[in-house]
């Protein structure tokens, strides 16, 4: 089961590098990345295929991992009105998407209270 990082370090030039290459170092590749800024702070959300041990090498960095929290990832066309659709099926399962960004070949990773629900909506990838 894939999970989402989700780490705060400060705002400052090359911290997604020093990320990257943390994880590199221990063996850990990232699947997907979102990351954004505001009030001096970096939030970044990470799709990776070890969890355990990027978990592990970004503490041993120095960083904080606020959460590692079990996704649902669905392949999506690359098409118009691929992301409404498949947004709109998880809507209409009653489920609230708490946060999504896209992964390599047209994936959504797609975080909320209810992998499995967003997973038997979509199918999982």
């Amino acid at each position: 089961m894939r999970k989402d990082l989700v780490v705060t370090p400060d705002d400052r030039p090359g911290v997604l590098a020093d990320i990257g290459e943390t994880l590199a170092e221990a063996g850990v590749n990232i699947e997907a990345c979102s990351a954004f800024t505001g009030g001096g702070k970096s939030v970044v959300h990470l799709l990776v295929d070890d969890d355990v041990a990027g978990v592990a090498a970004l503490q041993e960095a120095g960083l904080t991992v606020h959460a590692a929290r079990e996704v649902a990832i669905a392949q999506l066309s690359n098409e118009p009105g691929s992301l409404a659709q498949a947004t709109r099926r998880v809507h209409d399962a009653g489920i609230n998407i708490e946060q999504a960004y896209f992964a390599n070949d047209n994936r959504i990773v797609i975080v909320s209270d209810d992998p499995a629900g967003v997973r038997s909506a979509l199918g999982e990838v």
